[in-house]
């Protein structure tokens, strides 16, 4: 183990903690302590990451999926997600289908969810609205 670096097991081994003396340049204090936590899901469980948790929503007339949260590889692209959803809704592939993020902007079909997730996601998940004719942006 590397010097200045110990592993705290207080909650178990899903929950392991590193810890990392640091010099703060406005504390007198040498030893100031910086604590991580791996990422976890709410069930305790390690992420993996290279998967991308989104958050599917409809917006007007599209129809509701009955499931709305999917772990994704990081690497798909929009375009990915968007036939994923014409496929799960049972819409005819020469339909229109737009995405937004966050209800605010339509992103590039050939956008990584990985890129969009790091930029826009929030609570451990990114939302992606859907619809059939164009609402914002």
């Amino acid at each position: 183990m590397s010097e200045g670096v110990e592993v705290i097991n207080d909650e178990g081994p899903a929950q392991e903690q590193k810890e990392a003396s640091v010099k703060s340049p406005d504390s007198n204090d040498a030893n100031e302590k910086i604590t991580s936590k791996p990422t976890t899901s709410s069930s305790g469980k390690q992420k993996n990451p290279s998967k991308v948790d989104i958050l599917l929503k409809h917006a007007g007339d599209a129809p509701i999926m009955s499931k709305r949260k999917w772990t994704v590889d990081r690497t798909k692209k929009i375009s990915w997600v968007a036939d994923f959803i014409k496929k799960y809704i049972k819409s005819e592939s020469s339909e229109s289908l737009f995405l937004y993020v966050n209800q605010s902007f339509a992103p590039a079909p050939d956008t990584d969810l990985g890129s969009i997730f790091d930029c826009f996601g929030s609570d451990g998940k990114l939302v992606l609205h859907y619809c059939r004719t164009q609402a914002w942006g």
